[in-house]
């Protein structure tokens, strides 16, 4: 997607001493910007007495384990099916590579906001350090790129998001040289994620009853996974002395396949909203991937996998980072559409129309950027 088509549909905003989050941490005197409070308080979040509470665990030592492969992939599936969500344990990422990453993101977070605007996002652009998304409102005219101080509100965080597949996607202006090992550290773990996800789709094909090669294909290309398209958000949610009045991620689904999500501490603040509309608190787990499906996927399983509206509240005295890697299906042939194997052998209608990729991706900024869900419009009458 041209980067000039970004004006259009969504925005971005620089982080200035006057609007960020993390200069806020120990008073009850928060911008304007951020208060979202009818919002929050509209809401209904479940506590840890309501039943169902946990968001379902998946083992990848059983998904691996010949024995019990079998029911550890229902297991996926009826995750994927029912919550859209599940944590990944004993997945297999190389250990170095996951400290590696988590000391570097942790180092950069640290960093005074003139050295992490060194990467700063640009106007008319994604990539970079920033704000989160913000609608076509919040933007301004000056060529800072620091958006207007009087429009659209802004989430309660900080977010490093980058282009990391293909590697002669990457554009190394946004890359931060401080800390040092940042780079390498965004490298190698990339490529892990991009293997743990290959792998995972290859049980969920299972699941779907779809030849594996055929949904790995609808990720990373028929070849050698020089079609895989992958971004990665680096995220940083401050401590918030009132949060009961600030969001630190305003309620979205993913536009992307498959989300892949690893905290750096055991702060809570994700939740997944529901069928009935409440939201279910997420509890990290130690050493676990958070795992959601994506809008990409929930139109490749026509619907038979769930792509489910979430969003993060900050903490009153912790703060909260994650880094979270989205591995897009590189949709061959340029169409996004159900997979052709689940139409013919259940003989099921499609539940979504076909659309050209870039004009998916541009609908989903759009609606994400109007506060609307874009998958909806692509639902058939048989959905």
């Amino acid at each position: 997607m041209d980067p000039a088509d970004y004006n259009m549909v969504v925005k971005r905003d620089r982080v200035t001493d006057a609007v960020a989050p993390s200069g806020f941490p120990d008073t009850v005197e928060i911008p304007e910007r951020f208060i979202r409070t009818d919002e929050v308080r509209a809401s209904v979040v479940v506590g840890e007495e309501e039943a169902a509470y946990e968001l379902p665990v998946v083992d990848m030592a059983s998904l691996l384990d010949p024995e019990l492969s079998a029911s550890e992939t229902a297991k996926l599936g009826s995750a994927c099916r029912d919550w859209g969500f599940f944590q990944l344990t004993n997945h297999g990422v190389d250990e170095a590579v996951m400290q590696q990453m988590k000391d570097s993101a942790a180092q950069f977070f640290s960093l005074p906001l003139e050295s992490k605007n060194a990467v700063a996002v640009r106007r008319g652009g994604l990539q970079g350090f920033g704000h989160h998304f913000n609608g076509p409102a919040a933007a301004s005219d000056d060529a800072g790129g620091g958006g207007d101080q009087h429009s659209a509100k802004l989430d309660w965080a900080e977010c490093l998001l980058l282009d990391t597949q293909p590697v002669e996607s990457r554009n190394m202006e946004f890359w931060p040289t401080d800390p040092p090992a940042f780079r390498d550290a965004l490298d190698a773990y990339s490529a892990e994620m991009a293997s743990l996800a290959r792998r995972l789709l290859g049980f969920m094909a299972a699941d779907l009853g779809v030849n594996q090669e055929a949904l790995k294909a609808a990720f990373f290309g028929g070849g050698g996974g020089d079609e895989m398209r992958q971004t990665m958000g680096v995220h940083h949610y401050p401590p918030c002395r009132r949060p009961d009045t600030v969001i630190g991620m305003t309620p979205h689904t993913d536009a992307f396949g498959l989300t892949l999500l690893l905290h750096l501490d055991d702060t809570p603040g994700l939740q997944v909203r529901r069928g009935d509309g409440r939201w279910f608190p997420v509890r990290p787990l130690p050493g676990a991937f958070v795992v959601n499906v994506g809008d990409a996927l929930d139109v490749l399983s026509n619907a038979a996998y769930r792509s489910v509206e979430h969003r993060v509240l900050p903490h009153a005295h912790r703060a909260r980072t994650t880094v979270v890697v989205f591995q897009d299906a590189s949709a061959g042939g340029g169409v996004l559409a159900p997979l052709p194997e689940l139409l013919l052998a259940g003989d099921e209608p499609p539940r979504y129309r076909s659309i050209e990729k870039l004009q998916y991706s541009k609908g989903y900024l759009r609606a994400l950027g109007q506060g609307t869900n874009f998958l909806h419009t692509l639902k058939t009458s048989s959905r």
